[in-house]
């Protein structure tokens, strides 16, 4: 075999968690906006490099830009090196891509294919890994899902992490979009990825599902907070069977006190996300909800967002987006300890 071996991603699939590993080499703003499951990012060119060499074919010529782009590709990929790979054997199979599968790519291949490793440069770069993604993701996933169903507070993303560590398959699409799925979900300590780089996370979790066995999963809006669910999965979703979660008012209230700890510490920001309800329950309503939050009844308000904002949404719209949901199965949780957690978690796997 000569290397680099130049594959396309259809070819390159079937072996994408071979690789010891997966090499961006575009430039870091490029890698933050989406790249490959698992891959690093090692720039041949920055975000500096890439606006001076690109300027110069611009407003000089191509080959003075060349010239300079050369030295740059030369010293960063030097630096990958002796940073990162020198501890690398003989074996060691990377792939390298970059934006469209051209020089930035080529350049890092050929120098770590005459050191001697077996390098796999992408055909297409990005771009037309981007391209097969889009293309699969508007396909509906051929996958059992079980749609976990439940009124606000009542343990859904918990029963999901639950599930998880016990072993079952769980598509966790809040976990992955980083945002709990409603007007006070946004996590403070963490910013949503970007829509290319959720849509990157739900394929990777989708193609390694085992087909034979129910995929868990929360019955989610069409965004969860900025981010849009890939209308085939939630097509798909909407029409899976259903189960109905059900936890009382008073134990729903202390797991959302647990949960959204950080609202109850700053009173300010909860009020800021109150406002966006102003529309739907007016000035009065909301004033009345700063006041409990500023005065630190916290409970009393959480008890009120439940009965006046949460549960008549959540009733509202369940029947209509999830056809199954009149057969659900039900599920009864009397408490909200791990133990509670994990035996729902077991009666379902073994009811699936």
């Amino acid at each position: 075999m000569k290397y680099p071996e130049l594959l396309r991603f259809e070819d390159v699939l079937p072996r994408l968690d071979q690789f010891d590993t997966i090499i961006d080499v575009r430039s870091p703003s490029e890698f933050a906006l989406d790249h490959l499951p698992g891959a690093i990012n090692c720039p041949v060119l920055d975000d500096e490099q890439r606006i001076k060499v690109g300027t110069m074919y611009k407003q000089v010529n191509a080959f003075e830009a060349k010239k300079v782009g050369a030295a740059l590709v030369a010293r960063n990929i030097a630096r990958h090196i002796e940073d990162r790979f020198l501890d690398k054997p003989r074996d060691w199979k990377p792939l390298v891509y970059c934006w469209r599968g051209g020089n930035r790519s080529g350049s890092m291949a050929h120098i770590l294919a005459k050191i001697g490793w077996p390098v796999v440069q992408l055909d297409g770069g990005y771009k037309a890994y981007r391209n097969y993604v889009n293309g699969a993701l508007e396909q509906a996933p051929a996958l059992s899902f079980r749609v976990i169903c439940g009124t606000t507070g009542s343990g859904k993303s918990r029963l999901l992490e639950v599930l998880h560590a016990d072993g079952a398959q769980v598509l966790d699409l809040e976990q992955l979009a980083a945002h709990r799925g409603s007007v006070l979900g946004n996590l403070p300590s963490q910013p949503q990825p970007t829509q290319k780089a959720f849509e990157t996370m739900v394929w990777d979790r989708l193609r390694k599902f085992d087909p034979s066995r129910p995929v868990f999963v929360e019955s989610e809006s069409k965004k969860v907070g900025q981010l849009r669910v890939p209308a085939a999965l939630m097509d798909t979703m909407r029409a899976a069977a259903c189960i109905s979660l059900q936890l009382s008012r008073a134990n729903r209230v202390r797991l959302l006190m647990e949960d959204y700890a950080h609202f109850t510490q700053d009173p300010a920001t909860l009020n800021a996300q109150l406002d966006c309800l102003v529309s739907l329950h007016g000035h009065e309503k909301i004033k009345r909800w700063h006041e409990l939050a500023n005065s630190g009844q916290m409970e009393v308000l959480v008890e009120e967002l439940l009965a006046e904002h949460y549960d008549p949404a959540y009733l509202r719209s369940i029947d209509r987006n999830f056809v199954q949901f009149d057969k659900a199965q039900v599920v009864e949780l009397d408490d909200i300890t791990p133990d509670a957690f994990l035996a729902a978690a077991r009666h379902l796997q073994a009811t699936a």
